[in-house]
């Protein structure tokens, strides 16, 4: 998996294979598949990974975070996540990996429950899914614009861009 990682962050996926994974490890060539059958499977179990890590990272800002600032907190962590992995985000979300996959899957709805609770408080329950897509819609927009250089950020300036989420978020908190 490291091996795959590293490759991942420093190309895309389109210059992963088993093969080159496997030369990158130091194992034989056939010594991936006795983990993956494919590289559609290598792809999920990074973009699983990812998930997991992701989750992890919004776990840790939700307990950090001062009362009241939580969703300000976990903005700017999931967009942290998205500048410090690039490579690893856009596979999460692109269409080279199967959102279909069970873990996957798994790992990007655990990911998204950490967020929910936070945005559905005093929303009525018929408003909570419109309520939590639009929210992850905000934040995920935030990161792509970021990781794409759309929204202004001097190189390595993580604190001009945890500024830029929490204007957001808190202006949008007011709508």
């Amino acid at each position: 998996m490291s091996a795959a990682l590293a490759m991942l962050e420093e190309s895309d996926e389109a210059a992963l294979s088993l093969r080159a994974v496997a030369r990158r490890a130091g194992v034989s060539a056939n010594a991936p598949y006795r983990h993956y059958p494919d590289k559609d499977a290598l792809l999920a179990a990074l973009a699983t990974h990812g998930f997991d890590e992701l989750r992890d990272r919004l776990v840790d800002a939700q307990d950090a975070a001062p009362a009241g600032q939580e969703l300000v907190c976990l903005a700017q962590s999931y967009v942290r996540y998205a500048v410090e992995h690039p490579a690893l985000f856009r596979l999460m979300f692109n269409r080279s990996c199967d959102p279909s996959h069970p873990g996957v899957k798994a790992a990007g709805d655990a990911a998204y429950a950490v967020l929910s609770p936070h945005v559905v408080a005093g929303i009525p329950p018929e408003l909570h899914e419109a309520h939590v897509t639009g929210w992850w819609s905000l934040v995920h927009g935030l990161a792509s614009l970021v990781l794409y250089g759309k929204l202004p950020r001097d190189d390595g300036a993580i604190q001009q861009v945890d500024e830029l989420v929490r204007s957001t978020v808190t202006a949008m908190s007011r709508v």
